[in-house]
């Protein structure tokens, strides 16, 4: 399946797609250590946020796709070096409204879930 929307991301920040079916994709991200928020090496959790939302955009895979909402939980603390791998699947359509559950998981485990409110808009949104 051909990616259709965010060809620009760097997937060194936000994660290589490994997975893309209609309504579903998966992201897998190692973290590096630009990432750290410490000299422990505690990954800043947006970088896994944004991992995650990279993962929802590709399970819509529209060229207009914009994210409207989030919620989510952050489960446990991610390290550099630690490789993770989110999953992504529309559970919801309504219109142009698409609701998109995400797990981020680390050998199996996961350390963020969460529900990505998202909108497939009729023309780019820096076009409106």
């Amino acid at each position: 399946m051909e990616i259709k929307t965010h060809e620009k991301i760097d997937k060194r920040l936000c994660g290589e797609p490994v997975k893309l079916e209609e309504g579903r994709a998966e992201v897998k991200l190692k973290t590096v250590p630009e990432m750290a928020a410490d000299e422990k090496g505690l990954v800043h959790g947006g970088f896994v946020f944004g991992q995650a939302d990279y993962a929802a955009m590709l399970a819509v895979n529209h060229p207009n796709v914009v994210l409207g909402a989030a919620n989510v939980k952050f489960l446990k603390p991610v390290k550099v070096g630690d490789i993770l791998l989110a999953k992504a699947q529309v559970v919801k359509e309504e219109g142009k409204k698409r609701i998109v559950d995400v797990v981020v998981e680390r050998d199996g485990e996961a350390v963020f879930e969460g529900e990505f409110t998202c909108f497939v808009l009729p023309v780019h949104v820096l076009e409106r």
